[in-house]
């Protein structure tokens, strides 16, 4: 009788007792993002932290969100924008914007691209969302998680985790959902052409760049610095090749280390209460909606270049003014090649698909000087 009295006050106190439907459905929706992370490979780096986060926070009487747990102190550097601009850092050392260098004006497509953004705050603010909401939403357009995560956290903590959960989901759709828009937006002919090489770029180049788009975008827009600032140190440390400790570490070790912490905060961010709502559905239609745009914007600037170059511009590659990169500019390369198997658009789409990144980061920092 003992032991069976144990069993019992044992049981009660255990998480069972507070497990529930919603609870029940999000430790499911956890296990469907770590099949999709680990299964179907959906952009494994970040999505299955943000799965295995949500499986955490969804577990009764664990506390790890209470003041004190552990996730809840580990989401400082969410709640205080630590985590994503870290993870720029990153991002500048591993990019070479060697291609949009070659050819500036593919920095347009770039800008073009952020269509999307503006239609679905549009369409956000229709539905019912408040602007600041409204903003965090739109910027699943530019299919870039990090700045997608550091708006919504400045603007809209609590829809951070649905806007992470669609961002990161679209990015990893790219192959899916920009080929039936690239090839509506194209014709056949238009999708063989063939551009010429890219000019070689020297070494002061690549070093002036960071420092001067530090520079003037930090003066146009200063709200951008902590986002553009830190991509382009990270950037500086790459191509300077006199830091080669310094870059290495930033591609890899640290990018890597905040990478964990910022995928399983994020996922915390996913309890039952906040995200089985209406509003995460809506959240997750409009950002499919912004990528969508998004897409057909760089596409049809695209269309604007390849007449005023004479038809020496692809307008495929506008489809990677998107900033998933690398993804966006694979996609051009293998629709183009679709239709003319010695077509190489890869390093010309890489272009508009670094510019893609800028310009998310511009929008963002445009978003949050009108709304702060």
């Amino acid at each position: 009788m003992n032991i069976i009295h144990s069993l019992i006050e044992l049981v009660k106190i255990s998480g069972f007792v507070g497990l529930n439907l919603p609870s029940l459905i999000m430790l499911l929706v956890g296990g469907t993002l770590l099949y999709l992370a680990i299964v179907k490979n959906y952009e494994p780096l970040l999505l299955l932290p943000i799965a295995f986060g949500a499986i955490l926070v969804n577990l009764p009487l664990t506390g790890l969100m209470e003041e004190g747990g552990f996730l809840n102190i580990l989401s400082f550097g969410i709640r205080h924008e630590l985590f994503p601009i870290l993870i720029f850092m990153g991002i500048g050392a591993m990019t070479d914007f060697g291609p949009l260098l070659a050819n500036p004006v593919t920095f347009l497509l770039g800008a073009a691209a952020q269509l999307g953004v503006f239609v679905a705050i549009i369409g956000a603010v229709l539905i019912g969302f408040d602007i600041k909401e409204a903003a965090a939403i739109g910027i699943i357009g530019g299919a870039d998680g990090p700045t997608a995560i550091y708006l919504a956290a400045k603007t809209a903590p609590q829809i951070l985790g649905a806007i992470a959960v669609a961002a990161y989901s679209y990015m990893s759709l790219v192959p899916l959902i920009q080929p039936p828009i690239m090839k509506l937006c194209t014709t056949p002919e238009q999708r063989k052409i063939v551009m010429k090489q890219l000019h070689p770029v020297s070494k002061t180049e690549k070093i002036l760049f960071p420092i001067i788009c530090t520079i003037f975008v930090g003066l146009l827009l200063p709200a951008t610095v902590p986002i553009v600032g830190i991509m382009m140190l990270g950037n500086l440390f790459r191509e300077s090749m006199v830091v080669d400790r310094l870059s290495n570490t930033t591609q890899n070790e640290l990018i890597n280390i905040v990478t964990i912490f910022l995928g399983t905060c994020v996922g915390a961010t996913m309890e039952a209460k906040y995200f089985l709502t209406v509003e995460t559905i809506k959240i997750i239609t409009l950002g499919l909606v912004a990528f969508g745009f998004s897409t057909f914007g760089g596409v049809m600037f695209g269309q604007i270049l390849y007449r005023l170059s004479g038809g020496k511009i692809n307008p495929l590659i506008g489809a990677a003014g998107v900033s998933a990169v690398p993804m966006a500019a694979r996609v051009a390369q293998r629709v183009g090649q679709q239709a003319n198997p010695r077509n190489f658009l890869l390093m010309h789409a890489m272009g508009p698909n670094v510019a893609g990144v800028i310009g998310t980061a511009v929008a963002a920092g445009v978003l949050l000087t009108l709304l702060t």
